[in-house]
């Protein structure tokens, strides 16, 4: 029984240490705040890619979307430059998501996608989506 109890203590710390990590691992931007190649609209295991048509303005309305969600900050990038990355993290164990939105004239190309795990079971596909809809609402 006291291997049994020693057991189910080492894999609960690897869990909280694994949580841990994926909590505060260092985001760095010059591995996630790059221009994203998009090719149109393309939906990923672990991510999304779009390209939306909504004027020279597209970008600067769609931070205020972006910005008003939940536990959402940016991670690099301003809309005056033209290009910003953004960090999701999900409610219960704070995975991050990254969001990259570039303004290339009159259309925003997007690239949504996980940092770990192989697959995002479809949330940046919703999220990204979600904040088109609201987009196009506001235009």
């Amino acid at each position: 029984m006291g291997r049994i109890a020693m057991l189910i203590w080492i894999v609960l710390l690897l869990v909280v240490i694994a949580l841990g990590y994926i909590r505060l691992a260092p985001s760095d931007p010059a591995v996630w705040h790059r221009a994203p190649e998009v090719r149109g609209n393309v939906d990923l295991a672990g991510g999304v890619t779009r390209q939306v048509e909504v004027g020279p303005d597209g970008l600067a309305r769609l931070d205020r979307i972006i910005r008003a969600t939940p536990r959402t900050r940016v991670l690099a990038g301003t809309v005056p430059e033209g290009m910003v990355t953004y960090i999701t993290r999900s409610m219960v164990f704070g995975f991050p998501d990254y969001t990259t939105v570039q303004q290339a004239g009159n259309a925003l190309e997007i690239f949504a996608r996980l940092r770990f795990g192989r697959s995002d079971l479809g949330v940046n596909r919703a999220r990204v989506d979600q904040w088109l809809q609201a987009l196009h609402k506001t235009g």
